[in-house]
């Protein structure tokens, strides 16, 4: 990546460290936060109290970390919040909701199997970072943020359905939720799935917007085994135009397993879109006609429902890689130190095809199906990411596809950019 337009990872002082990651990995216009702990500075261990004293101190971490590098809860674009019981979903809501009172920013929520420490709540951000990395040259220091609402999508007090800074749109999770009665539709898996994209749709033409501007979806269910129902309803959705179909183009995807999700429903879906109109002051000349560019490599797995990663302006986003074998398509054999060395080797085939390196990576997530195999991934990590440069977010799941142990997806800075800002 050229030297200067590099990822700039920061930590602060007043936060529990994790020696393989960073609190803060920024690069371009956007913060990649690590996931936070409920873990109190003071004692190392976690916060006592229940979900909601947690999920205020996973809070407390955020807002040092921002802090530490000279920005506000304001700036966060996304918080996701993962829990391990379906019971604390509202009070960890209710907690969200006293931290932005004002100007909430989109959001995700999802139970899950375990946190690491046996934390009950655990947090991220994605941050707007209006004054760029490029040392000593602010790329657009007062670029503004953007939300948006219409009435064909669920909203809530809650969440901005969607928040816009500079090249990127986050959408809020999209339940599937009929906007005219506010409840889950009926109809099962299918129907639900359906709901979830269309909500997203309804909010992507609110913005003019089509579907194929979306880089990443991220799909929860409650069961694994629904994902074939889901893959049907999901290729009528993609590809939407008749260039991405001449193309075949599909979003990047993470498939997650959750334990429960709001309001009982089966799946939810987050998106994360193009934003080629950027957000002001941008000049039009600066901003119109950047593409999206969709790379995959022979060197990883592929998947019928997913591009391995996909390009936009300064980001690239990386799919869900499970540890299958090349030839085979079958799990490499070995326990989870060695699936987690495949999944790494696999990210950095992709990374590298696209004329990266691992050094690019702002951002990795990891799925484990139990979360006492930390230890012997964190060991195959290190040899990938031995400066702990890249921020970092560990979930357990209830399963992965294929019986995998572990699963990741990343994040990955685009120095050069996509056209025309080449």
């Amino acid at each position: 990546m050229p030297h200067y337009n590099a990822v700039l990872a920061r930590n602060a002082d007043n936060v529990v460290k994790d020696p393989l990651s960073s609190h803060s990995a920024a690069f371009s216009h956007y913060n990649n936060l690590s996931a936070q702990l409920p873990v109190d500075i003071s004692t190392g261990r976690l916060v006592a109290g229940d979900a909601a004293a947690q999920a205020a101190q996973c809070l407390k971490n955020i807002q040092a970390i921002l802090s530490s590098i000279d920005h506000v809860l304001n700036d966060v674009v996304r918080l996701t919040v993962h829990l391990t019981s379906a019971k604390d979903l509202d009070a960890v809501a209710g907690v969200c909701r006293a931290w932005f009172p004002v100007r909430a920013p989109s959001l995700t929520m999802a139970v899950v199997a375990a946190l690491p420490m046996g934390a009950r709540v655990q947090i991220d951000a994605l941050v707007s970072n209006g004054e760029g990395t490029i040392p000593g040259a602010p790329q657009a220091g007062d670029l503004i943020k953007l939300t948006n609402a219409t009435g064909r999508a669920p909203s809530s007090p809650l969440s901005a359905q969607t928040v816009a800074f500079s090249h990127y749109n986050n959408l809020t999770c999209q339940l599937p939720v009929d906007p005219r009665t506010g409840r889950v539709v009926e109809g099962g898996i299918r129907a639900q799935a359906a709901r979830c994209l269309n909500n997203i749709k309804a909010i992507l033409e609110s913005i003019d917007v089509p579907m194929d501007d979306i880089v990443k979806v991220t799909i929860y269910l409650q069961d694994l085994a629904d994902i074939e129902q889901v893959n049907e309803v999901y290729r009528t959705f993609f590809p939407d135009s008749a260039i991405a179909r001449a193309v075949g183009y599909l979003p990047a995807r993470t498939v997650v397993a959750a334990s429960g999700l709001p309001m009982g429903a089966l799946v939810q879906m987050e998106a994360v879109v193009s934003h080629g109109d950027g957000t002001p002051p941008q000049k039009v000349e600066d901003r119109h006609g950047i593409v999206i560019r969709a790379y995959n490599t022979d060197r990883a797995p592929r998947c019928p429902h997913a591009t391995q990663s996909v390009a936009f302006s300064h980001y690239n986003h990386l799919s869900a890689l499970l540890p299958l074998e090349l030839k085979t398509g079958r799990l490499t054999a070995g326990g989870a130190g060695e699936q987690a060395a495949l999944c790494l080797a696999y990210v950095q085939a992709i990374v590298e095809s696209s004329g990266h390196a691992l050094e690019d990576v702002v951002k990795v997530n990891i799925f484990l199906t139990d979360m006492a195999d930390a230890g012997a991934v964190d060991a195959a990590y290190r040899q990938y990411f031995p400066t702990g440069t890249p921020a970092r977010r560990v979930l357990g799941v209830a399963a992965l596809p294929q019986g995998a142990r572990v699963q990741m997806d990343a994040v990955v800075a685009n120095a050069e950019g996509t056209p025309p800002q080449a």
